[in-house]
């Protein structure tokens, strides 16, 4: 007779991050991925739509952010339980920055629907990153 096998997932698998650091539960892992991957996947279009916009200054900033996403979205990946509190700073430095510029909010008065979109949804998915990362690190301390 075999000895039984302990199935492990990889959202519960102590090997996956240092130990000590908290992890999302499973009922919220996969809506804050996926607003993680969006985020990531929303970038480009805005790097796109800004490119000789923007002070060079402002485009290289933007860059920043971005690969500072890809980062936090491979830790993820990989299951680092880093990638989560990377993506809910870099989430709350998204909205701190973005929200209060008048220049955003112009987009809608001015017609220009696709830049108007990528501010709406991009704000959106900071907004859930935060909401379900913070609950997932607070639940996971508990």
């Amino acid at each position: 007779m075999e000895p039984a096998r302990l199935k492990v997932e990889p959202e519960n698998d102590i090997r996956a991050s240092p130990p000590g650091q908290p992890v999302p539960s499973s009922k919220l892992k996969k809506p804050l991925d996926a607003a993680i991957y969006a985020t990531v996947a929303l970038g480009p279009l805005l790097l796109a739509q800004v490119y000789g916009a923007v002070p060079s200054w402002l485009l290289y900033s933007l860059l920043a952010g971005w690969l500072a996403y890809v980062a936090a979205a491979a830790a993820v990946v990989k299951g680092r339980r880093s990638g989560y509190a990377l993506a809910l700073v870099l989430a709350l430095l998204v909205l701190a920055v973005s929200l209060p510029q008048p220049e955003h909010y112009a987009f809608a008065r001015s017609g220009d629907v696709l830049a108007e979109a990528t501010f709406v949804v991009g704000s959106a998915l900071q907004v859930v990153v935060i909401a379900l990362a913070s609950v997932s690190l607070l639940r996971s301390r508990a």
